[in-house]
């Protein structure tokens, strides 16, 4: 974190990282300062276009020695990093517009990164990944030279992280400490009741229905996120630095803590899909959490809500591997954070040859495990019945390479800094079995962990 400090006053600050080791929390990757930023794709055609032409624009290894030839080398050393959101899945789909628009920000927001430095805490070591853009070497050069000089000030004790950064943070005053549910309690009974009827009805086996949370937060939220991190660790931590609004000149950021991987990419065109459904909270005691992780896993319910969502996730990767590779090699494990526990499964297949990052995210997004089954009806149900669009809450955070590797994460347990207040979306799969006040309950256990992890708690309207 020293080093995101030592950054953090430069612009489009990106922070992608692990906050505990773990199945795939060996990596973590800090950039600023892009060169470019796509901020929403063009109406009409293929919404991912630009983004492949702004890859495009890194030049291609040189043949000599670098990061590349090194196997133990980090898997994003330059390309895009940013965030979708649940929103862009309207551009692959014919969708009801129902829910009503108040959060102003991108669909699509990825900035093109020519600097990377990664963190491996598998072997302990930093890495400084650069690729020039346009062919500009020269100032690739200056652009490394003035990185690595900032790291070994930072190093030496020549700047603290705070004078590097900016300013410490807003004054205590200034943190949020309450945030409002904009749905009711009487309102959420009535939407799962709503979703069961349509499952009564044969439309759909199952939909992820939220609600937002909300506060008043004019402050930097750089602090907040510090907290986050530390409060509320999980498989993905993320930052990502927006700018002020332009309304309002409030920082607007992307503060997230998320326990769910979207989709991966391997050098050799391996994908990899995590979900998850099914959740208990944390025990008091160690006897409470075990015999809560057995109810879990005993649950029928929630294993027929996490097989559901892989059949939807399989057919998805189907669409865009080789035929005969799509497979479930960990099918309803455990997997644990401070607040809650999961039920987890993995789905991985083969990248047909001809396809890159984008053709997975187009057949995939928005991911399965956060709409239902089917998909575009689970869809339809969600935008009747919640009342604000998602914005970036259930899209994905991500960074691709030019050499077609990616790893995502969704944006669940997520803060939006929005120009003037804080947002949290909690939601859950709704099957047919489901208790409306035990999902109510379920979403209160997921907004605790984040919220207390920054001194908040949730209050009734």
């Amino acid at each position: 974190m020293d080093a995101a400090e030592a950054f953090r006053g430069r612009p489009g600050l990106v922070l992608l990282e692990s906050a505990r080791p773990g199945r795939t929390g060996r990596w973590s990757y800090l950039a600023a300062d892009p060169l470019a930023v796509l901020d929403s794709p063009a109406e009409g055609g293929d919404p991912f276009a630009e983004s492949r032409a702004l890859l495009r624009r890194l030049d291609a290894p040189d043949g000599g020695p670098g990061v590349a030839d090194v196997p133990f080398a980090p898997p994003f050393s330059g390309g895009l990093a940013g965030y979708l959101a649940y929103d862009l899945g309207r551009r692959f789909e014919r969708m009801p517009a129902l829910a009503r628009v108040d959060q102003h920000l991108p669909l699509l927001r990825l900035a093109l990164h020519d600097w990377v430095l990664a963190w491996d805490r598998r072997r302990g070591e930093a890495w400084l990944g650069a690729r020039a853009v346009d062919g500009d070497r020269a100032r690739l050069g200056r652009r490394v030279a003035d990185v690595v000089g900032q790291v070994e000030a930072l190093a030496r004790g020549d700047v603290s992280p705070a004078s590097a950064g900016g300013a410490a943070g807003p004054p205590a005053a200034e943190m949020p400490a309450a945030f409002v549910s904009g749905t009711s309690h009487a309102g959420w009974l009535a939407g799962v009741e709503a979703v069961r009827a349509a499952i009564g009805r044969g439309e759909i086996y199952q939909a992820n229905l939220s609600r937002r949370l909300e506060a008043r937060f004019a402050g930097d939220p750089w602090p907040l996120f510090r907290r986050l991190r530390t409060g509320d660790p999980a498989l993905f931590a993320g930052y990502l630095d927006m700018g002020a609004s332009p309304a309002t000149g409030v920082p607007r950021a992307l503060l997230s803590a998320s326990p769910e991987p979207f989709l991966a990419i391997t050098g050799d065109g391996i994908v990899s899909t995590d979900p998850i459904k099914g959740t208990r909270p944390r025990g008091r005691t160690r006897e409470e959490d075990r015999a809560l992780a057995r109810e879990l896993l005993a649950s029928g319910k929630d294993q027929a809500e996490n097989v559901m969502i892989v059949d939807v996730l399989r057919n998805d990767l189907g669409r865009v591997c080789v035929p005969g590779t799509v497979r479930v090699p960990r099918l309803l494990r455990l997997e644990r954070t401070a607040a809650v526990q999961h039920l987890v499964t993995t789905v991985s297949g083969r990248l047909r040859p001809g396809l890159d990052p984008f053709d997975l995210l187009a057949a995939s997004f928005p991911g399965g495990s956060i709409t239902g089954a089917p998909k575009i009806r689970a869809m339809e149900v969600i935008e009747g019945l919640e009342p604000v669009r998602r914005g970036p809450y259930s899209g994905a955070m991500a960074w691709i390479g030019p050499d077609g590797r990616m790893g995502s994460s969704i944006l669940i347990r997520t803060f939006v800094a929005d120009g003037g207040r804080l947002t949290l979306h909690v939601g859950g799969g709704i099957t047919w079995r489901s208790d409306p006040q035990a999902e109510w309950d379920e979403t209160v256990a997921k907004a605790r962990g984040p919220l207390s992890s920054i001194g908040a708690v949730e209050v009734t309207a």
